[in-house]
């Protein structure tokens, strides 16, 4: 069982109280009128897919109801950090550097 920390609530809870929500920090594009059909798919289907750290966006569902990002290790599937929606992205190198 994944157990997952809510820079909101300031807990660490299981799995099951949280909601993938996708890859975090993707820009919408200002007007999506102006893209091709080929650029609009790629947008909306079209994601990392990172063998290791990896930007997430989660959704506290069964708390606080608000959005988050985190860093999830894909390999090994554990959380390296999360925090709150709105906050840049951190420097991975940093993180690593601190475990």
């Amino acid at each position: 069982m994944l157990l997952i920390h809510c820079p909101y609530c300031d807990e660490t809870l299981p799995e099951l109280e949280f909601a993938y929500a996708g890859e975090a920090h993707i820009i919408r594009p200002e007007d999506p009128s102006a893209m091709s059909d080929e650029e609009w798919r790629d947008f909306l289907f079209i994601r990392t897919n990172a063998r290791g750290p990896h930007f997430e966006r989660w959704r506290h569902v069964h708390g606080c109801a608000r959005f988050f990002n985190a860093v999830r290790d894909t390999v090994s599937d554990r959380f390296l950090l999360t925090y709150k929606a709105g906050e840049p992205r951190p420097d991975l190198a940093s993180l690593e550097a601190a475990q």
